[in-house]
């Protein structure tokens, strides 16, 4: 490999790893507070937190590294257009795959990751992840009953335990339970125990009274020996976890179980999922090659409306749109699961030719119109907001002197 083609590849990669961690820390940030709650509700250590948190990044990368290896890509090039190293690269007389080539070896290997990752790494994660959201649910009715905490079981359904005792008896029980809607029914309960009656899990109160008020505020106060109340529906069924068809390994989806239960109700969700495994890796090298017709020539972008990087990520965007809508269709309509081949190969055919034919790939006229408009705006808002704080700052310390 020659210095300028290891001197751009090496910009191109540092860009695409940091690209690539920023992406992946933002949307990691955004899947992890979803799941905040394996903490918070079911009294699981932060150590089990934080292993779930770890396992959703493969379930990212394959979406992230192909935008990151578009804007890295992108942003190379239009850096050393603007700094005019592609000019100085094309008037040594230097083809144009000393541009080309480093791009598409980084894109070759992003994609080989994506592959990697989708097909090797994603499914276990996935199944782990399962796997411990369900044990950290097995024992939800002994995390619940802690003594002295006031836990929410359920909407509209508080329990607090005050003391445990000797032979797992509870001391001090209330219940709060306002799930029927009219009604709020208050339990109190002298002791009491979690027991299993009829396979059901029971909690059975002893020496306590049920206070009932109704909607129009009649109140009625019954005293009682026992009485069960039914938690069942609320401890967590672990005899088995339920596998989606992206949760499930490559080798299963070529050869499923025909009396998996999903798979005979979805059996298209399976063949879609296999053939997005073995089409999505293509996209990196497909946005690669959309970097380079729209940065790779070496001319000024002064013409342009449009960032070259916005328009490799527009265009992308829309790209991925596409593949999504055809992978939705594809779930009922099997036909269409040769979409999710033809648009990455056709994205790069027509990338291709603009390469070839020396073109620049640009957003279409209105889009770019809007955008640019869009943008200027903002900075006038912006630039009219620092005048303000300027301005205020100013009078201030004029005030304070």
């Amino acid at each position: 490999m020659k210095v300028v083609e290891r001197y751009i590849m090496r910009r191109a990669f540092l860009l695409f790893v940091g690209a690539l961690c920023w992406t992946l820390a933002i949307a990691w940030t955004t899947q992890v507070l979803a799941r905040i709650d394996l903490v918070t509700d079911s009294g699981q250590s932060a150590l089990a937190f934080f292993e779930v948190a770890a396992l959703i990044i493969p379930t990212i990368i394959p979406i992230v590294v192909p935008f990151a290896m578009a804007g890295s890509a992108a942003q190379t090039l239009s850096v050393m257009n603007g700094d005019s190293e592609l000019v100085v690269i094309s008037a040594a007389g230097a083809s144009r795959s000393v541009i080309v080539k480093p791009i598409l070896i980084l894109a070759v290997l992003a994609s080989l990751l994506s592959l990697f990752v989708q097909n090797g790494v994603e499914p276990y994660a996935r199944q782990r992840n399962r796997d411990l959201i369900a044990n950290s649910r097995a024992d939800f009715l002994s995390l619940v009953l802690q003594e002295g905490t006031f836990r929410k079981i359920d909407d509209g359904l508080f329990v607090q335990i005050g003391e445990r005792l000797p032979g797992d008896r509870l001391a001090s029980i209330f219940v709060a339970d306002s799930r029927q809607q009219g009604t709020d029914l208050i339990y109190y309960a002298k002791s009491g125990a979690v027991i299993d009656q009829d396979k059901e899990k029971v909690l059975l109160m002893n020496d306590g009274v049920v206070q009932r008020k109704t909607l129009n505020g009649d109140v009625s106060v019954v005293h009682f020996t026992s009485y069960a109340f039914d938690l069942s529906t609320f401890d967590a069924d672990t005899s088995g976890v339920t596998l989606l068809p992206k949760d499930r390994t490559t080798s299963y989806l070529l050869n499923p179980d025909p009396n998996d239960p999903r798979y005979q109700r979805e059996p298209y969700a399976y063949s879609t999922e296999l053939h997005k495994r073995f089409s999505e890796w293509m996209l990196p090298f497909a946005f690669a090659l959309i970097a380079l017709a729209v940065a790779g020539d070496a001319r000024s972008h002064r013409e342009a409306r449009v960032h070259p990087l916005i328009t490799t990520i527009c265009i992308t965007l829309v790209v991925r749109w596409f593949v999504f809508f055809i992978e939705g269709q594809a779930k009922t309509h099997p036909s269409y699961a040769y979409g999710l081949y033809v648009v990455p190969i056709a994205t790069s055919l027509i990338a291709l030719w603009f390469i070839g034919t020396q073109r620049t790939m640009e957003l279409p006229r209105g889009w770019a119109d809007a955008i640019s408009s869009f943008a200027q705006r903002v900075n006038e808002r912006l630039t009219a907001l620092k005048l303000r704080l300027k301005a205020r700052l100013t009078g201030a310390g004029k005030g304070a002197a």
